[in-house]
This record gives C-alpha cells, sequence and structure tokens, in this order.
C-alpha cells in the first residue's frame, strides 16, 4: 500500500494513506541501503496489525524523491510559506531576505503571508508589497484575527506539499491552526516586556490541510548560514538587480562601492527597494568577512 510519511518520532513513522494513518517501522534493509525516511516520503507500505491503535506496517519501499532539504529534514516539498508580522513585532527583514536567498538556492518557490493586516496601515501595506513583488515573490496579506484572505492562503497550498516557517510571534500556529482545525497547535504566548512569541513547535511533521494537500510545521530553517556562497555570486539572487546589472560599467559588478553603478542609480531614483539594498549590503560584508570553510573528502 502507498503513502505519505507525515511524522517521524523515536524511530517510528506515521504513515498516511488517504483515509488511515499506520504506525510503522522501517526494514533493515534501509540501514544496509544508508537511506533513511523522512517526513514527506512516498513510501509503499506491509500492513502486519490492523487490530492494534493505530494500525501498524512496515515501510518497505522509498520512491524517487523531488527533492529533500536539511534543517527541516523533509523530502518533497513544493514551496515555503513565510509567516512574518507587520507588526507586533516588527519584521526583520534581514531574516526575511536570509530565508529568500536560502529559499532561492534550494530552487523552492516562496510565498510570503504577512499577518496581522488588521494592524497595518495602507501605506505600510504597499510598500512591503511593491518590495517583495519586485523580488519575484508572491506576497499575500492576512489577518489570523478576522480571518480575512485566510481562503486565499487555501487557494495557494492546495494540492501542494507547502514547508510553513517563519520568525516566532508572527502567529504561524494560529494560522495552522485556521487551515487545519485539527492540528491543535499549541499556540506562543507572546511576552508583552520584549513583543516576543514563545516559539512552540518541536518537532518535524506533515499536516494534512486538505485533499493531496500537505503542510509541513517545522521548528524552521535552522541553517540561515552562508558559508558555501560567494560574497560576489549575492547579487544573482537578487532578481530586481538583473533589470539594471547589464548597464553597469564593470563587468561583474557587485553594486557596493564601484563607480558608474547602474544598480545604484536605480536606487537613487526609488527603483530599488532601500530596504533590500541594505540587507543586500549588511550579507555582502558578512560573506566577506567570514572564515572559509574547508570539507573533509569522502
Amino acid at each position: 500500500m502507498r503513502g505519505k510519511i507525515i511524522k517521524s518520532i523515536a524511530g517510528f513513522y506515521e504513515v498516511h494513506t488517504g483515509d488511515t494513518v499506520y504506525r510503522c517501522r522501517a526494514k533493515g534493509l534501509f540501514r544496509a541501503l544508508k537511506q533513511k525516511p523522512l517526513v514527506g516520503d512516498d513510501v509503499e507500505i506491509d500492513i502486519t496489525d490492523t487490530v492494534s491503535v493505530p494500525p501498524e506496517g512496515n515501510v518497505v519501499r522509498l520512491y524517487p524523491r523531488t527533492n529533500a532539504l536539511i534543517r527541516p529534514n523533509v523530502a518533497n516539498v513544493d514551496q515555503a510559506l513565510l509567516v512574518f508580522s507587520i507588526t507586533k513585532p516588527y519584521p526583520s527583514y534581514n531574516m526575511l531576505d536570509r530565508f529568500l536567498l536560502v529559499l532561492a538556492r534550494k530552487d523552492l518557490h516562496a510565498v510570503i503571508c504577512f499577518n496581522k493586516k488588521d494592524l497595518a496601515s495602507p501605506e505600510e501595506i504597499r510598500e512591503l508589497q511593491e518590495t517583495y513583488e519586485a523580488c519575484g515573490c508572491q506576497v499575500l496579506f492576512i489577518s489570523n484575527v478576522t480571518g480575512e484572505s485566510i481562503d486565499r492562503v487555501r487557494q495557494v497550498l492546495d494540492h501542494k506539499t507547502t514547508v510553513i516557517t517563519g520568525p516566532s510571534g508572527a502567529g504561524k500556529s494560529t494560522l495552522i491552526n485556521l487551515l487545519c482545525p485539527h492540528a491543535n497547535m499549541e499556540t506562543g504566548e507572546i511576552s508583552r516586556k520584549i513583543s516576543r512569541g514563545k516559539n512552540t513547535t518541536r518537532h518535524v511533521e506533515l499536516l494534512a490541510a486538505g485533499e493531496d494537500t500537505f503542510l509541513v510545521d517545522t521548528p524552521g530553517f535552522t541553517s540561515l548560514y552562508l558559508q558555501d556562497l560567494e560574497a560576489e555570486d549575492l547579487k544573482d539572487y537578487y532578481p530586481e538587480f538583473t533589470k539594471w546589472a547589464d548597464g553597469c560599467r564593470f563587468n561583474g559588478c557587485v553594486h557596493i562601492a564601484e563607480p558608474d553603478c547602474a544598480v545604484k542609480q536605480a536606487l537613487e531614483r526609488g527603483e530599488i527597494s532601500p530596504i533590500r539594498y541594505r540587507n543586500y549590503c549588511e550579507l555582502f560584508a558578512e560573506l566577506k568577512n567570514q572564515r572559509p570553510v574547508y570539507k573533509k573528502k569522502g
């Protein structure tokens, strides 16, 4: 029987087959083949016990993956939904750009979901929309409180497996509860003192949000460090620079200190977001100053 791994804890795998969830172990052959099943894997199972609750089985085959992520460890992901609040707490644009950079390097489509629309001004919404649509992202504005545009989120998720992540306090767990009422996610209490939420997610889990529609709930992309990226290549991950880069005086211009830089000229004219450019400069400096990482052979 074919199914999808939706949860992995202590050597057991919960496999969703459409109408039933089976508690399974992986056969020893995977260890011999140096393969490890991941949440999101499409698998074949043999049913061993239909009386137990839940029923039990063995994972006997892994079907080919379209992709596999590390931290979170999950396979066959179609896209990522980045949940940030517009205010209370204000978003970290540097963190958001790091997420976008990590996703671009993994060739994953990014959807940015700005929560707390009910607390934002039209000007704030317009600036965020213009800034992040210019870099090729799909941008949604929602309110977990009023329910505004939650149906639009459902449309974006339909028939896809989506990693949902973002900083604490942005409303990720509440959004999951709205999309998957059976999830019963614990929501973080907001600290009035520091205006931050308590991160409530402890393990990777795939939640059914409709027919062939899954959310990968995860503690987040814990690895937002860019150790294997050269500073000079960073510009290639800023799509809004591409339109202007051919007009730069120097080939290989990195748009920092070079004279006659068309990207900086576009910035001065207001055609490139100062938020994005400032983050670019910060990330460039970080990459330029980081120590090289030497990987072991084999």
